[in-house]
């Protein structure tokens, strides 16, 4: 399966570097709740290398073609990364794409061609090599996304047995919708078509024929060529069942092919499951990075992960790579499912996408009861894995989840609520609750892109300003969550929750503690911009972990001077102002950020 030389897609890309040599691999993480991850799109990050600029779009306002981002870039900028205070990246695919389907590029790298080969859109081998050895240099890990579900469109299902790809409208009725009692007519294209339990069948008007073949194309110049390793180009390791059609089907979800002709793989066929694991083993070698973030992972059967995970994890540690992170992508508000990818030899964490929804979206950018907040944590302990998986990170899932308020697949937080007080209280939340803190490119500098692909706009745009407001707000956040072990590390108990929205005075706040043997934070929110709020409700004021009589100060906003002292009950009031968000602790405790 192992090349030497990664693949010349286009004239004019730069040369290739030959696969030799490669790093000794190195542990850089002693605890991943120390680490803040920063999510870039590399073709969007910085262009810092014109060599490798070629197909890139003449028009840098189309945001669904290349715009030249590079691993050049990510180097070039690595004291933006320092000043913001992120100590890890995740960094999309780095495999050969399809160049383009349907005037879209491939610059996001979902569309995989070739699992073993660099795109040359971002640089070769070394250049990664590189830009991970400089990431390291400065205590930045680095996290490769990757993609185990499906291939880019590649192949065509030959419904009609005529040797090319077709799009077919089919029916006796009409196009006039006025026009009653006609059989509705059908667009077919065999590139996508609708999902078949059966398999996709071959059929014309005289009836069906059986399955479909399988046509692979030949179309160098946009790349839509059969995959690499040549093993990948066996129809018997794809599903090939069609589109998926309905989301509430499990079996489509794990069987079809993703909408947009993504070639699902069949990941219960031991020979795709060896040589994905494979593939993967041979990017760690490659190039000593430090986890993987995985694409799609509710589109694949528990019975893949629970093969993949430990071998990787296995394989990592025996070549010197501890504590390598794998964490998911399921896309799903379903906290049930989302867990469940947790479980005993599967994934060490997921992206957190029922907090997502019912946190940063409900409750801190539509204003929604804090209650939710309460509920959601309250089935962690039953959704999530409570124990370390088996040579994995050391820390049970459920207190490892990636936590996060924007990302690459829905609109920015901004782009609902254009208030930057609103992002704030959410990005203060974010920052000092338990879990990883994932931040996307691009919300410190107030993006506020809507759906694809305005969301995944290029940095430059904001000509890497460290003075604004919200980078500014950003990196006091990180700076304190990295002076404070009680933050990163610390016991998570919520203190005081309201399901009162509508001007009572504990309405919208949101109070939490976060504590070691040796440190303890309260956090305090007002998760809503209609009014002050307070931490206690009808004379009762909320009961904290502190001893009676502690001193507290304000340790963040830094410039804040008020002090608080602990009643003789144990109890503390707090008043916050709209959208204001307080971090508590006894004076000293924290080295200031």
């Amino acid at each position: 399966m192992r090349r030497l030389l990664p693949l010349l897609l286009l004239a004019g890309c730069i040369d290739p570097t030959p696969f030799t040599n490669p790093p000794a691999l190195s542990t850089e993480v002693s605890d991943w709740r120390d680490e803040i991850i920063y999510q870039l799109i590399v073709d969007r990050f910085a262009d810092g290398d014109v060599n490798n600029d070629y197909n890139v779009s003449e028009n840098p306002d189309v945001l669904s073609r290349h715009l030249g981002g590079d691993y050049q870039g990510v180097m070039d900028n690595v004291g933006y990364l320092d000043a913001l205070g992120v100590t890890a990246v995740w960094v999309s695919p780095i495999v050969v794409n399809v160049e383009e389907d349907a005037g879209v590029a491939g610059y996001h790298g979902y569309w995989t061609q070739d699992f073993e080969n660099v795109n040359p859109h971002f640089g070769d081998i070394a250049r990664f090599r590189e830009m991970v050895d400089v990431l390291h240099s400065h205590g930045i890990k680095v996290i490769l996304d990757i993609v185990t579900n499906h291939v880019g469109q590649l192949f065509y299902y030959d419904i009609n047995r005529n040797g090319r790809p077709d799009t077919t409208i089919y029916g006796a009725g009409s196009l006039d919708p006025n026009q009653i009692g006609s059989d509705p007519i059908f667009y077919l294209t065999e590139w996508d078509p609708p999902y078949d339990p059966r398999g996709v069948q071959s059929w014309t008007s005289l009836g069906e024929s059986g399955p479909a073949p399988l046509g692979w194309v030949y179309e160098p110049e946009i790349n839509r060529m059969p995959p690499e390793p040549p093993e990948f180009q066996n129809p018997d390791w794809y599903n090939r069942r069609g589109r998926v059609t309905d989301w509430n089907d499990r079996e489509q979800v794990v069987k079809g092919d993703f909408p947009g002709g993504l070639k699902d793989l069949d990941t219960t066929n031991p020979e795709v499951v060896a040589a994905l694991i494979d593939v993967f083993e041979f990017w760690i070698g490659q190039t000593n990075i430090d986890g993987f973030r995985i694409d799609t992972v509710k589109h694949v059967e528990h019975s893949f992960w629970q093969q993949f995970a430990p071998a990787i994890r296995q394989y990592a540690a025996s070549q010197g790579k501890n504590d390598f992170l794998m964490f998911g992508e399921s896309f799903d508000g379903d906290d049930a499912l989302d867990g469940s990818y947790t479980m005993p030899n599967e994934l060490d964490s997921v992206f957190y996408f029922p907090q997502k929804f019912q946190v940063f979206d409900d409750v801190f950018k539509y204003g929604g009861p804090t209650s939710k907040v309460q509920d959601l944590y309250d089935q962690r302990a039953v959704d999530y894995g409570s124990a370390p998986q088996p040579d994995g990170v050391g820390v049970a899932p459920q207190d490892v989840l990636v936590d996060f308020i924007d990302n690459h697949d829905l609109p920015r937080f901004l782009f609902d609520n254009p208030d930057h007080a609103a992002l704030k209280a959410a990005l203060a939340y974010l920052f000092t609750e338990d879990g990883i803190p994932c931040l996307y490119y691009g919300t410190e500098q107030g993006f506020l892109g809507g759906n694809d692909p305005a969301y995944r706009e290029p940095l430059w745009w904001s000509d890497y300003d460290t003075s604004g407001d919200l980078f500014q707000h950003v990196a006091a956040l990180t700076h304190l969550r990295r002076a404070s072990d009680a933050l990163r590390r610390g016991d998570f108990q919520i203190r005081w929750v309201s399901d009162r929205v509508n001007g009572e005075e504990d309405a919208h706040v949101l109070a939490f503690e976060r504590a070691t043997d040796s440190q303890r934070v309260l956090v305090v929110i007002n998760t809503a911009g209609d009014g002050r709020a307070h931490t206690s409700y009808q004379g009762h004021d909320m009961p904290v972990g502190f001893d009676s009589g502690t001193p507290l100060q304000v340790v963040y906003p830094p410039d804040d001077s008020r002090t608080f002292t602990v009643s003789g009950a144990g109890t503390l009031s707090v008043d916050v102002d709209p959208y204001e968000a307080l971090v508590l602790a006894p004076p000293g405790s924290i080295p200031e950020p």
